[in-house]
């Protein structure tokens, strides 16, 4: 007898069915394979630190003294700007006077943001680190990798980090061969290097010499691993996620908005290098710079053994208590470490400078030119009970 086609499509249906189901319960469950950590740099982590509570007197105590000092060495030397101090991840002090905009008598308010000038490399630097620790790039990859045209050989990323690429001052050969009625912009400075090849300051490595360039570079090293903007990336991965609302870069889309700073009554004019950003063109608040100072400690960021490579001196060359890491200088001595990246721009003082055994942090931002802005870095005493005024790097 003939069976139709149709049950015996049917009854191997059913077999398979039968046979897939006893197979696969009849497996061992295998291991789950654990789910990749995710490339975006917005994933923060866990805090894995925390701060030792402050007692109200103690409060009290130390924002007497910080004032104390305010008035007598900022207040008192016209400081226009903001200040903040924290101790143990607190606020014990903050203040802010006189105007973000002279013209239009416009007042500095907590949500006022200052043009942080070089404390931005910080925020470049340890980004790159975060895209390291990520492994979306080495630090000893070449800069060739990312700059082909560029006549430089043998450069690293770590070596752009500490400042020991040895490479020219792009504020320097920009300033005396460009067309100052244009703004370069970032990818300009670098066709700019490619064309006319200003020659290298020392050779790669041999030597720490500061120098803007090389986070100028980083900032479009991160446009490259990232395929975003250096303002957006920014703005969407690192400001936004750490809860920074009043902290953006700057760029040539925000030149209209542009707001001087000030060397006495007098402001400073938009130039030609007021464009480029990474290495400056960060702008930011006391209070986003003091979330940012919380995530370093608790390792929300980059991980603590990121940091401490952050950390590590890197320019031993020079005897001293001085050195620099990777985007921040360092203070070594008397048992303490000082943390700390000072911002010099136009009219604009500023230094953000962190005490890491005694958990204490200085935030000044100024918009009208005060040198005595980077003393500040003597209120440390308040904190370490030393009377150290070791003069630090501007």
């Amino acid at each position: 007898m003939r069976i139709p086609r149709i049950f015996i499509v049917q009854h191997l249906l059913f077999v398979f069915i039968i046979c897939f189901v006893a197979t696969g319960c009849g497996q061992t469950p295998s291991k789950q394979t654990p789910t990749a950590l995710s490339s975006d740099s917005s994933e923060l982590y866990a805090p894995d630190f925390t701060f030792s509570e402050l007692s109200l007197p103690e409060v009290e105590n130390y924002r007497n003294i910080v004032e104390e000092y305010y008035k007598k060495h900022l207040v008192a030397t016209g400081f226009n700007g903001a200040i903040l101090v924290a101790k143990n991840g607190e606020i014990v002090f903050e203040d802010y006077k006189g105007y973000i905009n002279f013209k239009t008598k416009e007042p500095v308010t907590p949500v006022t943001p200052f043009h942080l000038a070089s404390i931005s490399k910080t925020f470049t630097g340890m980004t790159i680190l975060k895209l390291w620790e990520q492994g979306r790039l080495s630090l000893d990859d070449d800069l060739l990798k990312y700059f082909p045209k560029l006549p430089y050989h043998g450069v690293t990323l770590k070596m752009l980090l500490s400042h020991r690429s040895g490479l020219p001052n792009y504020l320097n050969f920009m300033d005396s061969f460009w067309n100052k009625k244009q703004r370069a912009t970032n990818l300009q400075v670098v066709d700019y290097m490619a064309l006319h090849k200003p020659k290298i300051e020392y050779m790669p490595g041999r030597s720490y010499h500061y120098n803007n360039t090389n986070f100028m570079l980083l900032a479009l090293v991160i446009e490259q691993i990232t395929h975003q903007p250096y303002p957006q990336y920014m703005k969407d991965s690192v400001f936004i996620p750490l809860g920074l609302k009043n902290t953006y870069v700057f760029s040539s889309a925000d030149t209209p908005n542009y707001v001087p700073t000030y060397i006495g009554n007098r402001p400073y004019p938009m130039d030609h290098l007021d464009c480029t950003y990474g290495d400056k063109n960060i702008y930011s608040t006391v209070r986003d710079l003091f979330l940012w100072d919380k995530a370093l400690y608790q390792h929300t960021f980059v991980k603590a053994a990121t940091l401490q490579l952050a950390f590590k001196p890197q320019s031993n060359e020079h005897r001293g208590l001085r050195n620099y890491g990777l985007a921040w200088h360092l203070y070594l001595g008397n048992g303490d470490t000082v943390v700390y990246h000072n911002g010099k721009w136009h009219g604009e003082n500023n230094t953000f400078t962190r005490l890491v055994q005694q958990e204490a942090t200085i935030i000044v931002l100024g918009n009208k030119q005060n040198a005595n802005i980077f003393a500040a870095k003597n209120m440390r005493t308040i904190f370490n009970n030393s009377r150290d005024t070791t003069k630090f790097e501007e």
